[in-house]
């Protein structure tokens, strides 16, 4: 009988330490399957990489026509004489490399030693080049090297999430499983078992038992097979490739940044360098993670972990909340349990989603009438506790749910820390107690502290007093750079023009919020009259009030402290004036279709020419189509439109030619209302939602081509709302 036919009869027997045939082929396909999804992965990141290449390539030889040709002497340390070159019309390093060294060599005085030389310096210089340059992605422009990156990145981001998950098990299983296979090569047959020497057949015994432990314990199978299918999808067309970056273009240039590389002084911003190597060698912990991090996110996180106790003050719009939830799952990871975010009402339901999205760890909103059965499942359980910062008294020590036997704090996080600077308010004395429980604590605050220098000591003395002591007025009047080496140990700002060069003018953000109870009151009114106008209107019925107003509001002092200009949309007058009353008249506009064309030219130039901040208030319908507003770079729809096609041609109006900010685009959406009904029905219109997220000549040249009928769409909204309010 052959050792192949006693392989494949044997029986596992006390002492042989022998290894079932069954096992064996399990292991096979487990390391064939990590193997098929490395090499899948390897494969489609080398398109990438090639395309990534060639993009640059193309970049360095547009800059390269700026570069004179005297530049090669630097390269060389001034031992190349490029005075021939100038005088046979050589004047740009990009002629020469369009040159090949064979030309070069027959102008007189150029030999093939000295040709060569000339050709690998100007090589040298578009290397240099190539390594250095901002990449950008052009929707509108694309050409056929962005669009072969944007394709190979497609099938990178459309994997999801769990790709480096997935990655990590296949190559800790492949690493483990290969040597464990090739060491029990001799138990697949009792007749080879039986001929090996003894040495040898105990290493093999060892490894059938290593084998045995690892396949009972790997339980990623489905994973490996999933992410290999996904990675396996035939290439998408380009239509295809560009509307997927367009709906979710951070995706992409993360993994982009990720394969370029981010040069570290970004994501450091003005830290020492004895700090900043500190902070990156925090290791950062990702299987409760469910988001890829940008560099300077992940040194954001990092440095909230190595330091325990700081201000994040990146500019609005890098993501700070997603830093925040990295630093959270990676203390999961390490055993942390409970964890407490401390925000404005207007964002707790945005945290709520974040964290539930971003992450595998459970939030529980501590707000409203289930407020206590959250907190007692909380306490139970463990995850993230979302509160409000004026609701964050509650939970103090001799409070009816007050601090006695909550369970401790892994970290503490307060966003929008600058609404706790006075320390004499109810919200900042419970903002400094919870400081004083928990040993890491993490403040949020896209508002510049450096000319704020008693706000900004307020701050840090509830997370370092001893450090608050120390800042002298002095180092706030030398200057940034002084003040930031000042509070270097608790304080790190990247700005957007640092950290995103690479990335496209618009990012967009939905901002969702729960209706107050006067709003609530006035949107019931609305549903039980079948009023669908009333119903998108309700949530700005009572202003003093008002939950969206209030993030409107917020939004707009975000960008008043940051010197940009705001273009606030809505279909709706009573809307419009609602919020001008709000921000006292000091607004331009608003612009409406009754206003003849030159009288609302004038009153856009009159906002584009206002010094710094400004904030214009326009009709979607008036302000969306025929005039140019790049002015601004932060825009705020104030509800969702029944054609989205109104709301890309109105954010349109900041985002183009000329635009030198990239443009903020801020959805306000009240949950459980209209505005989530209508995004649902316009979402299960799959179709007509793929057709206009697609650049076509047709979608761009005729709205109504892909959007929803306002008749059919109002009629299901009404409906639906009344069958969920009104009960018969």
């Amino acid at each position: 009988m052959s050792p192949d036919r006693v392989a494949g009869d044997f029986v596992r027997r006390p002492g042989w330490g022998m290894l079932d045939p069954v096992d064996f082929r399990e292991a096979d396909r487990l390391l064939a399957d990590a193997r098929a999804l490395l090499d899948e992965h390897g494969s489609v990141r080398a398109q990438a990489a090639h395309a990534l290449d060639a993009l640059r390539r193309d970049l360095a030889r547009a800059g390269l026509e700026a570069v004179p040709v005297s530049r090669l002497k630097d390269v060389t340390d001034g031992r190349l004489r490029v005075g021939t070159l100038e005088k046979a019309g050589y004047t740009t390093v990009r002629q020469v490399l369009e040159t090949t060294p064979y030309q070069l060599q027959l102008l007189p005085g150029i030999g093939a030693r000295t040709a060569g030389q000339i050709h690998a310096a100007a090589r040298q210089i578009e290397q240099a080049a190539a390594e250095a340059a901002s990449l950008r992605l052009d929707v509108d422009e694309p050409d056929h090297h962005t669009t072969e990156l944007v394709i190979a990145l497609h099938r990178l981001v459309n994997v999801g999430p769990e790709l480096p998950r997935a990655l990590d098990a296949a190559r800790d299983l492949a690493g483990r499983l290969e040597p464990l296979l090739a060491e029990a090569r001799p138990a697949r047959s009792r007749l080879r078992m039986a001929l090996t020497l003894p040495r040898r057949r105990r290493r093999a015994r060892e490894a059938v038992a290593a084998i045995e432990e690892l396949l009972a314990g790997f339980g990623e199978r489905l994973l490996l097979t999933q992410v290999t299918t996904d990675l396996l999808r035939p290439a998408a067309r380009d239509f295809e490739a560009w509307a997927d970056f367009e709906s979710r273009s951070p995706e992409y240039f993360g993994l982009l940044a990720e394969m370029a590389g981010e040069p570290i002084g970004r994501e450091q911003g003005l830290l020492p360098d004895d700090l900043a190597a500190k902070v990156a060698a925090q290791p950062l912990d990702d299987r409760h993670r469910r988001v890829s991090l940008r560099g300077y996110q992940a040194f954001g996180a990092r440095f909230a972990l190595a330091q325990e106790r700081v201000i994040i003050g990146d500019e609005m719009g890098l993501g700070k909340s997603i830093e925040a939830i990295a630093a959270l799952a990676h203390l999961r990871a390490g055993g942390e349990t409970h964890f407490l975010v401390a925000c404005p009402a207007s964002v707790l339901i945005n945290w709520v989603r974040e964290i539930e999205t971003r992450s595998t760890l459970g939030a529980y909103p501590l707000h409203g009438p289930d407020r206590l059965a959250a907190l007692r499942e909380w306490t139970r359980v463990g995850g993230v506790a979302v509160v409000t910062l004026d609701g964050l008294h509650r939970l103090e020590p001799g409070t009816t749910s007050g601090a006695e036997g909550l369970p401790e704090v892994g970290m503490l996080v307060v966003d929008e820390a600058h609404y706790v600077k006075n320390p004499e308010t109810r919200r900042s004395r419970a903002v400094a107690a919870w400081c004083g429980r928990a040993r890491r604590v993490l403040f949020l605050t896209g508002t510049p502290m450096e000319n704020r220098v008693e706000e900004f000591r307020t701050l840090i003395g509830y997370l370092r007093p001893e450090l608050a002591a120390g800042l002298r007025s002095s180092d706030v009047v030398a200057g940034a750079q002084a003040f930031r080496k000042a509070v270097a140990p608790v304080y790190l700002r990247r700005n957007q023009q640092d950290v995103l060069s690479e990335l496209p003018e618009r990012v967009e953000a939905d901002e969702w919020v729960e209706f107050s109870g006067a709003d609530f009151e006035a949107y019931r009114r609305a549903v039980t009259a079948g009023n669908f106008m009333a119903m998108r209107r309700a949530a700005y019925a009572e202003p003093a009030t008002s939950a969206k107003l209030k993030r409107l509001l917020e939004l707009v002092e975000d960008a008043e402290a940051n010197g940009l200009k705001v273009v606030v949309f809505s279909y709706f007058r009573a809307v419009l004036a609602a919020v001008g009353d709000a921000l006292d008249g000091r607004t331009h506009g608003p612009l409406s279709g009754d206003l003849a064309a030159a009288r609302r030219q004038q009153v856009v130039d009159d906002f584009s020419a206002a010094a710094g901040h400004a904030v214009l208030l326009s009709q979607v319908q008036a302000g969306g189509v025929g005039l140019n507003l790049q002015a601004a770079s932060v825009v705020i729809l104030c509800e969702p439109q029944v054609k989205p096609s109104m709301e890309t041609q109105a954010a349109g109006r900041a985002h183009r030619m000329g635009q030198v900010r990239r443009v903020q685009v801020h959805r306000l959406l009240s949950v459980d209302s209209v505005d989530q009904r209508m995004l649902d029905i316009l979402r299960r219109k799959s179709k007509l939602f793929d057709a206009y997220a697609r650049r076509s000549d047709l979608a761009e040249s005729s709205g109504d081509a892909v959007d929803v009928s306002e008749q059919s769409l109002a009629r299901q909204v009404v409906e639906e709302e009344q069958r969920r309010l009104l009960p018969s």
